[in-house]
């Protein structure tokens, strides 16, 4: 039987997070199995490019964007379009 990986588990976490929402690096570490993982978290997501599994969509714990391997910006403007974070 196959285990899932680190990585793997971070990801079905992010893709579960609906539109409209988002969630902090260390609530998907904690939901992953490893609550201290954080930085890995951003880690795996850096690399991310699978439409499907919407990285934006997590965000650092003071509220601010963090990093987006699409840019900063971009993932500003996907989170105002879906109506997770307001217009500054």
């Amino acid at each position: 039987m196959k285990k899932n990986t680190f990585a793997e588990k971070v990801y079905a976490v992010v893709k579960a997070i609906p539109k409209g929402k988002y969630m902090t690096y260390q609530e998907v570490a904690r939901r992953a199995g490893s609550p201290r993982a954080y930085r890995a978290v951003g880690n795996i997501l850096s690399k991310n490019w699978d439409p499907a599994i919407p990285c934006h969509r997590v965000v650092r714990s003071d509220g601010t964007p963090g990093g987006y391997n699409r840019g900063a910006s971009r993932k500003v403007t996907l989170l105002q379009s879906e109506q997770a974070i307001r217009s500054r």
